[in-house]
Parts: structure tokens; sequence; C-alpha cells
């Protein structure tokens, strides 16, 4: 059985940072791509970033670009959004996502998976 678990989520003032982690278990993702996608209250989900299995390629959100970085970690089955310059509209439940053997899952959260069961980031302003 597959498992995702976020951290790193909480509350940070406008301009501030945070990183968040989303390690696997039950499966060596070294295979597999993964994203991250988030959701603020009454909105529909959203995508955020995403990563290829072997990192080499990389897409984000027009939102978010520039000031969020996606990376992974193989080697420990963990998958990182460092998030810059956080701002206000940043403030959603953040979520990790894996979609299984695939080389890029892309912004449709339809084409992922697995899902962990998010963290919340709240940006004060």
């Amino acid at each position: 059985q597959v498992q995702l678990v976020e951290a790193g989520g909480g509350l940070v003032q406008a301009g501030g940072s945070l990183r968040l982690s989303c390690a696997a278990s039950g499966r060596t993702v070294s295979n597999d791509a993964m994203g991250w996608f988030r959701q603020a209250p009454g909105k529909e989900r959203e995508f955020v970033a995403a990563i290829s299995r072997g990192s080499r390629t990389t897409s984000y959100a027009s939102s978010v670009k520039g000031r969020f970085t996606v990376s992974r970690d193989n080697a420990k089955n963990t998958m990182y959004l460092q998030m810059n310059s956080l701002k206000p509209e940043d403030t959603a439940v953040y979520f990790c996502a894996l979609a299984q053997n695939k080389y890029y899952g892309g912004s449709y959260d339809q084409d992922y998976d697995y899902w962990g069961q998010g963290t919340q980031v709240t940006v004060s302003s």
C-alpha cells in the first residue's frame, strides 16, 4: 500500500518561506512522476508543480513560477516544494501526488494515482 505523507506546513507572514516535504512509503518512487496541488477554502483543487521521475522535467503553475521550486530525492523516497516570497493567496491545503510508472505526471489531477492527506499552509498579510 502506497502512502504519501506531507510535512512542513504552517503559518508564515507574507514574504516568508516554507519548505514542504512528501515522504513516500510502500513503494520505491524512482520510476514514478510526482506533483504538488493545493486547495483553498471554497475553491477547487489546483495544480502547483510537477516533476518527472529523474527530475529532468519540471513545470509550475503561472501563479507560483519564479517563487516555488519542486525537487526530489529518490534515494530518500521524498519530494520537496520550496516556497519563497509567499503571498496570502498561497494559503491552502497542499497535497502531494504520485503517478505510478509514469515519466511525468503533468498538471491534471486525473493523471495521478496516489495522494497524501495534505498539509495546511497559511500566509498572513
